[in-house]
């Protein structure tokens, strides 16, 4: 995993936008930095209290994201799944990303996966926002969530269906 080449994650003008955030308890340390980066990016983006709810582990993200995704506009889902000595890894890996999937699909609302797939407890916190992290896909995660619900926002208006624009600029509404 790189984060070369990813886009800017600036905030965005979300204000009005409702978000929910489920976030694992496993790697406390990790997930705690995961879901206080989403939180920041959310009040960044004029959110100022997005709702949080926490589950044990990455397996029970999806249903959660799902009940999240009823009543908010757009919905991040942040955990850590370590590779260990059996295939359980790519089995949870493979779950968790197709049930966000799904999930957003059914919707019709993002779901930003925030959930960290790695090698090694390092690479998590590498990509956790933490202090001398690289990457901060916590706040990344948001971000992309609530830049796809203004997309979808614009797409979604009634307004012409051809020659328009539907892409917020960072900063910028749809």
């Amino acid at each position: 995993m790189s984060g070369q080449g990813a886009p800017e994650a600036a905030p965005v003008d979300a204000a009005g936008l409702s978000l929910g955030i489920v976030a694992t308890t496993w790697h406390a340390e990790i997930t705690g930095a995961l879901l206080d980066r989403a939180v920041a990016a959310a009040v960044a983006s004029g959110i100022p209290e997005p709702t949080v709810v926490r589950v044990p582990g990455a397996v029970e993200l999806p249903v959660v994201a799902q009940a999240l995704a009823e009543r908010h506009d757009a919905v991040v889902a942040l955990g850590v799944v370590i590779r260990g000595g059996t295939p359980h890894f790519e089995y949870v890996c493979d779950a968790v990303t197709a049930g966000l999937t799904r999930v957003s699909l059914d919707a019709g609302r993002p779901v930003g996966n925030g959930v960290l797939t790695c090698d090694t407890e390092q690479q998590a916190r590498d990509r956790a926002g933490l202090p001398g992290s690289a990457e901060d896909k916590g706040w990344e995660a948001a971000v992309a969530a609530l830049a796809t619900a203004l997309t979808l926002r614009a797409l979604r208006a009634p307004q012409r269906t051809t020659g328009f624009t539907a892409t917020p600029a960072p900063g910028g509404r749809a």
